[in-house]
């Protein structure tokens, strides 16, 4: 249960780490009123998902200082999909407050006025894995179709896949590689912070299983998941992501232990989804990005995973910047946001409007 432990020790350390101000208090409002709306997004590809979850999901959308004043600018748009746990406020007053780093940056220079979409992932189990899933809703098609669809519709983009970013951190960095792999004609750069779940595992500890195998009803998963223990919900959620089975109610997923049994059919679906596994099947379109940035903390318990993507970029030529830093997997999200991130999709994405074919409504 390699990927599920992984995950719960950086949530763990997260939960612990006293020195991370707001983690978990309730998000702060942005500085600048207008800086972001708070607006619902139809997902089309989430109707009739087996958890029950709505697909009418909450998402907010930053808009640049200029964007009420300049009726005629358009902007590029950056996608940032969030961790495990928590919703899109993990960078609107968690983590990070995004809309206030932003607005430094372009006070500063730093950045060029861009768009940033925040899109909420959180589901029964606290997390989509943002993967195609009968069980969860097929949250790749969700990002990379229906949200960005809207997005263009509704608000003054430069719709094309030169001026669209995707980002993320921790889960949203799994999520930001794998949909990155698989829709390289939607976006150009890809920025994933701190990714998780990037090995396949084939041995799983039954007895660390167990705990996820005691879970029958969704009561049970919610209440499971309320505690500071992450480790049944991890599971569960990689489950419902990766292992769906429409026969299995209540929660319709496959675990990769039964009865205390392994089962192999199951573990490898887990391990399909890995993408130190995958990656070898996506390098054309890997090599499509006009950019793509690695980054990982030096104390972060994904450092080696993270490193090890960084290495089989390099092995199959994908182009791609990688950087280490003195931090664990939450401490410097704040700053690497405002100093790293935002100025990396300011130099990469293309800013010609002329090149938009969106139309406001």
């Amino acid at each position: 249960m390699v990927i599920a432990i992984a995950l719960s020790a950086v949530l763990a350390q997260a939960a612990a780490n006293p020195a991370i101000p707001g983690l978990n208090d309730p998000p702060k409002p942005p500085s600048r009123a207008n800086a972001v709306e708070h607006i619902k997004v139809h997902g089309k590809s989430l109707e009739g998902n087996l958890e029950g979850d709505s697909p009418d999901r909450d998402v907010a959308v930053y808009l640049p200082p200029s964007y009420s004043k300049d009726r005629s600018r358009r902007y590029p748009v950056v996608y940032m999909l969030h961790g495990y746990g928590f919703g899109y406020d993990t960078f609107n007053g968690r983590l990070a407050t995004l809309p206030d780093s932003a607005d430094r940056d372009v006070a500063a220079g730093s950045i060029k006025e861009m768009i940033v979409v925040l899109p909420d992932a959180y589901t029964i189990h606290k997390g989509s894995m943002y993967s195609n899933s009968i069980t969860t809703g097929y949250w790749e098609d969700y990002v990379a179709t229906d949200l960005v669809a809207y997005i263009d519709s509704h608000y003054r983009t430069i719709s094309t896949r030169m001026s669209r970013g995707l980002g993320g951190h921790s889960m949203g960095g799994y999520g930001a590689l794998r949909i990155g792999m698989k829709h390289p004609d939607v976006f150009s750069a890809l920025y994933l912070m701190s990714s998780c779940c990037l090995n396949a595992t084939l041995t799983f500890d039954p007895g660390r299983m167990a705990p996820a195998e005691a879970i029958k009803t969704r009561e049970q998963a919610v209440e499971a998941g309320r505690g500071r223990g992450f480790g049944v919900s991890v599971t569960l959620a990689e489950a419902a992501a990766w292992s769906p089975n429409p026969n299995n109610p209540p929660l319709y997923i496959d675990l990769p232990v039964k009865d205390g049994q392994p089962q192999p059919d199951v573990i490898a679906k887990w391990a399909a989804n890995a993408p130190l596994a995958m990656v070898s099947q996506y390098v054309t379109g890997l090599k499509m990005y006009k950019a793509v940035a690695i980054e990982i903390g030096t104390k972060d318990p994904l450092y080696r995973t993270n490193k090890q993507l960084h290495e089989m970029f390099d092995a199959f030529g994908v182009t791609h910047g990688y950087q280490e830093y003195e931090g664990d997997h939450t401490n410097r999200v704040f700053e690497r946001i405002e100093k790293n991130a935002l100025p990396f999709f300011s130099e990469q994405l293309a800013f010609d409007a002329r090149r938009s074919t969106a139309t406001k409504h």
